[in-house]
């Protein structure tokens, strides 16, 4: 058994051994500027045009609609900002509509676009977590520039009818005589979904390279070619001038490797995880009293496991389990000072006494069965502990 057991994938994966060989020549040798005319530089700039091409292979799009941004919060801060900004400034609304589910990079750029005169429709889901594509169609207005629904929800797995929610904006759009861009954070879904724009029907597509086996710090954003854009970076005009900034030859070519090996495994991937997902979720349920699977039952990502532990608290099984070697996490369940629940479980309509104790548990294709095996052993005497010091008002019925 090793000594720590990792099953925190939704938050961050090992760097892929092909995304760091591809990366090491920018890291030492190969340090040109992409911008420099003589021979160094025009090698960096040669990697980062093969980089772009492999990702838009990739996600179906042409080279020319793919941008490289830093984190994938900026890629979603770009999309979002930089679409609602040249809208608004070409007197075409002022209005976007997403959902109460959305990372908090999405909302927090709606609270930031409030500012300047923005509204925001944010769509209630129901108990799975699963928006209604007629809900979203509704929300669209003659004053709608945007609507942004996530592929999938970091916290809880839940798989958003995406294609769906395409058709039925454009159906709306269409009837309103205007267009209405359609965003998606996809960071979640790389590993397991499938990327095609075309089938999603998107405009604009987020992703963040360290949730596939890339590096930190890097990401993409695809965006549709004729899709109104400021941008936000201002300086040299690199990325065909919508993000400036010297590019991060290493953290693309990294990118573009990882997310070609995750997409090309994306059946072996759904079949490991899923695997040990069943085997996690028929454990606990038949071992562990009042614990409840949360997220929808069916449509939701292979890796990801949600539960919810009625009369425990978060932080004190985390604790307990890191103790054990097992590296595992709550979404953004709880913060202790307050001890409200997260927007996610607030949205689905979860009570307290089960918000509070939660726990995500994230596998990835490098554990095995005798590490789940191991998990479940340990579990019912963590969460038995735990609810056995768990504060007034938090006990299972």
């Amino acid at each position: 058994m090793k000594t720590r057991i990792y099953l925190d994938h939704a938050a961050t994966t090992r760097l892929h051994p092909k995304a760091l060989e591809a990366m090491r020549p920018y890291l030492d040798g190969e340090f040109g500027n992409p911008s420099g005319m003589y021979a160094l530089g025009k090698e960096a700039a040669c990697a980062i045009d093969k980089a772009r091409n492999s990702v838009a292979q990739v996600l179906g799009c042409r080279p020319q609609e793919i941008v490289f941004t830093g984190p994938g919060t900026e890629s979603i801060n770009a999309a979002i900002k930089g679409v609602a900004f040249a809208q608004q400034l070409a007197g075409l609304g002022n209005h976007i509509v997403t959902t109460r589910i959305e990372h908090h990079a999405v909302l927090h750029s709606c609270d930031y676009l409030a500012k300047f005169g923005f509204e925001t429709t944010f769509l209630p889901v129901d108990s799975f977590g699963t928006v209604d594509p007629d809900d979203v169609a509704r929300a669209v207005t003659e004053r709608t520039v945007l609507v942004s629904v996530m592929l999938a929800n970091n916290e809880v797995g839940t798989i958003e009818p995406l294609p769906e929610i395409a058709e039925a904006v454009q159906r709306r759009a269409k009837a309103l005589r205007r267009r209405v861009a359609l965003h998606t954070d996809a960071v979640q879904g790389a590993n397991a979904l499938s990327l095609d724009v075309k089938r999603l029907g998107v405009d604009l597509l987020s992703l963040s390279a360290h949730k596939f086996g890339g590096p930190k710090g890097a990401g993409v954003l695809y965006m549709r070619r004729g899709t109104p854009f400021l941008e936000l970076m201002s300086g040299g005009g690199q990325e065909r001038q919508r993000r400036a900034g010297t590019e991060n030859v290493a953290g693309i070519t990294g990118t573009a490797t990882a997310l070609s090996e995750a997409q090309a495994n994306t059946e072996r991937y759904s079949e490991v995880c899923g695997q040990l997902s069943r085997q996690l979720v028929d454990g606990v349920l038949r071992s562990i009293p009042a614990a409840r699977l949360t997220g929808h039952p069916e449509q939701r990502l292979p890796n990801n496991v949600h539960f919810s532990f009625e009369g425990a608290e978060s932080d004190a099984m985390l604790s307990r389990l890191d103790a054990l070697g097992i590296a595992a996490s709550a979404g953004s369940a709880c913060t202790s000072a307050t001890w409200e629940p997260s927007h996610v479980l607030t949205a689905i309509g979860m009570p307290l006494s089960r918000a509070a104790g939660v726990l995500r548990l994230t596998c990835g294709p490098e554990n095995t069965k005798e590490e789940i095996d191991h998990v479940l052993s340990v579990l019912p005497e963590v969460v038995a502990e735990s609810r056995s010091h768990a504060r007034p008002g938090l006990s299972a019925k």
